[in-house]
């Protein structure tokens, strides 16, 4: 219905941003759960020092706790709560001290006002309502030849892919200010850090990799009203 560049495009951009994605998602899934496995010399579990961090940030406030399912652990500033999931919260690995001082370090973003996660919340809104109508949109404008629809499809869903732009940064930020409060508290010992550093290294290549998935689509949608508008 949509032509044969639809599915060309789909194929040579679209599928490899996946199948990184995947490797991404195995990679992070694969390292934590080897670092699960290495208990920290000083026991801390992933809420104690998650406590600890946001105590010595003045952040009393922020309440720490647990939810179901791995890694789906985050920090909500609605409510100022860091949640950690089952595998880290009661958890004494390097693993789960890592992650959960990466959360933390997203409680300090909000805390300091970061400007890059200021911008990503301020974006959340149009970024929801893109990420669920910009291709509808885009693919109804093509069927009844309006491409001021079209438009505005792509325009949506650009917000998506700068979305996942303004996260790298966020993430980054986060992961290193965990490092560094790990390091500089001694809560970790220096081959410990090796571990933690590693575990959030592979956590950040799935936000590259969501980025470039962003990306792909975006420009896949670009190229496909490029063509059909020449054709036509």
């Amino acid at each position: 219905m949509f032509g044969w560049y639809y599915d060309y495009y789909y194929l040579i951009l679209v599928i490899p941003a996946m199948l990184l994605a995947m490797w991404a998602q195995m990679k992070v899934s694969s390292t934590f759960s080897r670092y699960s496995g290495v208990r920290n010399m000083r026991g801390y579990t992933g809420a104690q020092a998650a406590r600890e961090i946001l105590d010595r940030n003045g952040l009393q406030h922020v309440q720490i706790q647990q939810v179901r399912g791995k890694l789906t652990d985050h920090f909500d500033p609605r409510t100022n709560v860091v949640s950690l999931s089952e595998s880290v919260y009661n958890n004494t690995s390097v693993a789960a001290v890592g992650v959960a001082a990466h959360e933390v370090g997203h409680a300090v973003q909000h805390a300091t006002g970061y400007a890059p996660i200021k911008l990503r919340a301020a974006i959340i809104p149009v970024t929801n309502i893109g990420s669920r109508l910009a291709i509808p949109l885009v693919f109804l404008g093509f069927i009844m030849q309006m491409d001021m629809l079209v438009n505005f499809g792509i325009l949506l869903f650009a917000t998506v892919a700068l979305f996942q732009l303004v996260t790298l940064p966020v993430e980054y930020n986060a992961s290193n200010r965990a490092l560094e409060t790990l390091e500089s508290t001694n809560m970790l010992a220096s081959d410990e850090m090796k571990g933690a550093k590693r575990v959030l290294s592979a956590a950040a290549l799935t936000y590259v990799a969501a980025l470039i998935v962003a990306v792909a689509n975006l420009l896949r949608l670009i190229l496909i009203a490029g063509n059909r508008r020449r054709n036509d």
